[in-house]
């Protein structure tokens, strides 16, 4: 079976690298390795999403799929009154991104490995962002879709990154089928930031 980023246990070896990388207007410092989402560099539509997403500094924010964490810590560095939960399938991603709040010193988050919001239980959050996992399939996106909305307080946002030849325009359409308001809050070189509110 080909091993993909949302592996539980990556058994790839090993490769570590750091990036350091200028996130509204904080500088941060993140290690990656192999076995995770975008390694080399901050993917486009994940920088995208974090210079849009709309987050309070006492937002309740859920990271769905965080990878090494660069959208939670940063969505960590604008609520800082609030709490950020990132939750990731994999493993090493889970243990880096740990590892990424320290080295940057950003306190105000748990980290978590789950299966999406399997160990979440009744948990409501004010703002819930994603850059979902395309390569896993439309109905595992669209299931995030789906969880995101019963665990959004009343007027709490969804703030999804997709690339519309991966999917974009059944995203919207699902989305729309889901939520009170959807709209696109920006878009560039063929990636869309929708932000929809319950």
């Amino acid at each position: 079976m080909t091993e993909h980023y949302y592996s539980k246990k990556p058994s790839t070896a090993s490769d570590r690298r750091e990036i350091q990388v200028n996130l509204r207007g904080t500088a941060l410092r993140f290690v990656t390795d192999s076995g995770v989402f975008s390694k080399q560099d901050l993917d486009f539509g994940s920088r995208l999403l974090i210079e849009t997403m709309d987050i309070a500094e006492t937002d309740e924010v859920l990271d769905v799929g965080c990878g090494y964490g660069p959208i939670g810590l940063a969505a960590a560095t604008l609520a800082t009154r609030g709490r950020v939960t990132m939750v990731d399938i994999n493993e090493r991603a889970v243990e880096l991104s740990r590892e990424n709040a320290k080295r940057n010193g950003i306190t105000g988050v748990e980290i978590m490995q789950s299966d999406l919001f399997e160990r979440l239980g009744d948990r409501t959050f004010t703002k819930i962002l994603t850059n979902p996992p395309i390569r896993a399939g439309k109905q595992v996106v669209h299931q995030i879709f789906e969880q995101a909305w019963h665990h959004l307080v009343k007027g709490g946002q969804l703030w999804i990154v997709i690339q519309k030849k991966q999917g974009a325009p059944s995203a919207l359409a699902k989305l729309e089928a889901l939520f009170e308001t959807v709209r696109e809050a920006d878009k560039d070189k063929g990636y869309r930031i929708y932000c929809a509110t319950k």
